[in-house]
């Protein structure tokens, strides 16, 4: 029974209590937002790798396309690409996610996680790739347009007219 207990807790304990920060960003807005997801609705997500599309009914944002982009874990290990599974292991590192190097040519032991998201991680970074088609209104509907405020129209653009250069020509030595 003692090996059984340690070696839940070594590989995670709090089997199926999966709890995610999802941060979405939105390349085309430049902006990003963080939904929480627990419990029923994390399970999905769970096995998935990076490079992967997901539905965005899954986190709550329906109709869009969301693609698997990273993440990292409870200690801020961030989670690599090129890692298979989903283990932290400390690999040595000579550039990209997970170290940056000072010096050319410069290598480190670096602890990072595989690209299969598990319950371990807390953070998982998603990207939108596709918005969902907005309908037009049907034949007989008319659109009702809100009447701009002049506060809310942008000022037009005043040309100034440039006045015509006048060529001087240099002195010339008068004694010669």
């Amino acid at each position: 029974m003692l090996f059984l207990s340690y070696t839940l807790h070594s590989i995670g304990g709090n089997i199926g209590l999966a709890k995610f920060k999802i941060i979405i960003s939105d390349p085309k807005s430049s902006k990003s937002q963080v939904i929480e997801v627990e419990g029923v609705k994390a399970q999905p997500l769970i096995g998935r790798k990076i490079g992967e599309t997901v539905d965005g009914s899954l986190v709550g944002l329906g109709g869009q396309n969301l693609q698997i982009r990273g993440g990292s874990d409870k200690d801020g290990v961030p989670m690599r690409f090129d890692v298979q599974g989903g283990l932290r292991v400390n690999a040595i590192l000579s550039g990209g996610i997970g170290f940056h190097p000072q010096r050319k040519g410069e290598r480190m032991r670096k602890p990072i996680r595989g690209n299969t998201i598990t319950e371990e991680i807390v953070q998982v970074n998603m990207r939108i790739l596709e918005k969902p088609i907005e309908t037009k209104p049907q034949e007989g509907t008319e659109e009702i347009k809100k009447p701009v405020k002049e506060a809310e129209k942008k000022p037009k653009k005043v040309k100034v007219e440039e006045k015509p250069k006048v060529e001087r020509k240099a002195p010339t030595a008068a004694g010669s």
